[in-house]
């Protein structure tokens, strides 16, 4: 057969078509918009680049690793499991917990991290609760690995109630054991709140289950003499079952590296073993998180500016007659748009690209550098002037009048 006969394949062959889980028909994959503006704030990534001399240390590891690759990496991923503990045990808001690297398991991402709880604590039977709006990936992780999701309800202004949380969470479950699997999201993503201790005490008391403290944003968070919550660390002594997951995707400035990791007792890190793939971590991301580590004073010098223009992006909307929510994390939800899916267009019309995370009238902005923040600026005054022309014409008929005159 020669080259121009051979079959074609590409068909009409849709999901339908295939033999796929039932459980996973009409679901949609996780997409948040891939597209090339000049402001990019919709993924809540740092904005700035990776320090040189942090680029130097990550390079040089690397590279000592790169004639060994013939070799599998070290499946436990000692070393960098011992610098993330080291981090930890360094941070304000978590100081006084005894970490080690028996309490600490890194993988591709704390989405990976969550997967493997999931497949671990999860699955066929089981339920998992959250409390929405929250992280889009916990219930899709959830269903993906054939765990019940159960869409918990948060109170006025996104809050959580440690009663209604432990109300929930026991419903949750069979035989009021609770649900097997709870995720809690400190600063919430997207409202940007951090949360209360005794929220999570509370669902740690509703249910044998697992539960999951998600803090993904903690280094952006207020400090704890500024009014700042403590990290979910302080809690894990004698709670077994509570596990805080973190990331170097963010503060770290390392989200292509895809690092993520988690605190608990060495139990859970045991359990963890029992399902992930073989050699999980390559030999090349261990050597550049262990290295960044190194330098993590370097990479979180950029977190304090970040932080101030966070707080900028909140001080800037009542202004121009949008509010926003206090924010402990490095993106601001703001509120007030009329239309938001309208707004979201007409910002990326002027080279801005936000996310519409399906919340009715609010838009979420990442934090970025100072330029960034000029421009989202600039342009949400555009957006809000083109919108309030639009609803009131006669305004404007009115203001042309004026100036013929």
């Amino acid at each position: 057969m020669s080259p121009t006969s051979a079959p074609s394949l590409v068909s009409d062959t849709t999901l339908d078509d295939l033999p796929l889980r039932e459980d996973l028909r009409g679901h949609v994959p996780y997409g948040a918009p891939q597209l090339e503006v000049s402001v990019r704030l919709n993924t809540n990534e740092n904005s700035h680049d990776v320090p040189a001399e942090v680029v130097r240390a990550v390079v040089a590891a690397i590279a000592e690793q790169v004639p060994h690759l013939n070799r599998y990496p070290d499946r436990e991923a000692d070393a960098l499991r011992d610098a993330l503990a080291a981090f930890l045990r360094e941070q304000p808001a978590s100081s006084g917990v005894p970490l080690t690297r028996g309490n600490v398991w890194a993988a591709n991402g704390s989405n990976e991290v969550l997967q493997q709880l999931l497949q671990a604590f999860g699955g066929p039977g089981r339920t998992a609760i959250g409390f929405t709006p929250s992280y889009s990936m916990h219930p899709i992780i959830t269903q993906t690995s054939g765990t019940a999701w159960v869409d918990g309800r948060r109170g006025d202004g996104f809050s959580l109630d440690p009663s209604a949380v432990a109300e929930q969470v026991r419903a949750a479950g069979a035989d009021g054991h609770g649900a097997d699997v709870v995720f809690l999201t400190s600063p919430n993503n997207p409202t940007g709140t951090a949360l209360p201790l005794d929220v999570v005490e509370a669902a740690y008391e509703a249910t044998r289950g697992v539960v999951i403290v998600d803090e993904a944003y903690a280094e952006f968070a207020r400090p704890l003499h500024a009014g700042g919550t403590p990290s979910a660390l302080t809690l894990l002594p004698g709670r077994p079952r509570l596990v805080v997951t973190r990331t170097m995707s963010k503060a770290f400035a390392f989200a292509g590296a895809r690092v993520g990791y988690l605190a608990a007792d060495p139990a859970v890190v045991d359990a963890l073993r029992l399902v992930r793939l073989p050699y999980h971590l390559s030999s090349l991301t261990q050597a550049a998180a262990t290295a960044a580590l190194q330098h993590a004073g370097a990479l979180l010098a950029t977190v304090e500016d970040t932080k101030a223009q966070r707080d900028r992006l909140v001080a800037a909307m009542p202004s121009l007659g949008l509010r926003a929510l206090p924010s402990d994390a490095n993106f601001v939800l703001v509120g007030g748009f009329d239309d938001a899916p309208a707004a979201w267009k007409a910002l990326l019309a002027r080279d801005v690209l936000v996310r519409d995370v399906g919340i009715p009238g609010h838009l979420r902005i990442t934090a970025g550098t100072e330029a960034e923040t000029d421009a989202v600026l600039a342009a949400l005054a555009e957006v809000v002037a083109a919108a309030e022309a639009a609803a009131h014409p006669e305004d404007t008929e009115d203001d042309d009048e004026g100036q013929q005159a």
